[in-house]
């Protein structure tokens, strides 16, 4: 059983926002990039790395798509009270 995620995220305010963003990632974009350049949330600074962490450390919505996710794989945007969320799982263990 998977008890620990290490994810990417880029946080955004709006879902016409996230809708964009990840279109620039589908054509090619960097992630951690757009991360940097794109998302409202500290971690942006560091390419959107939120590092390791388990079951109930993040909020309900984030955590159940993170921990759904397979590595290496991006959601589609995903709302919590923070705002909108694309996530990118870097590894699982």
């Amino acid at each position: 059983m998977v008890t620990h995620v290490h994810a990417l995220h880029i946080l955004v305010k709006s879902l016409p926002e996230a809708e964009e963003v990840l279109k620039e990632i589908n054509k090619g974009a960097e992630f951690q990039k757009m991360a940097q350049l794109k998302s409202t949330c500290p971690s942006g600074k560091r390419g959107g790395d939120l590092g390791w962490f388990g079951r109930g450390v993040m909020v309900k919505e984030f955590e159940k798509v993170a921990f759904e996710l397979e590595k290496g794989e991006m959601s589609k945007p995903i709302k919590t009270q923070f705002g909108w969320h694309i996530i990118k799982v870097v590894d699982k263990r």
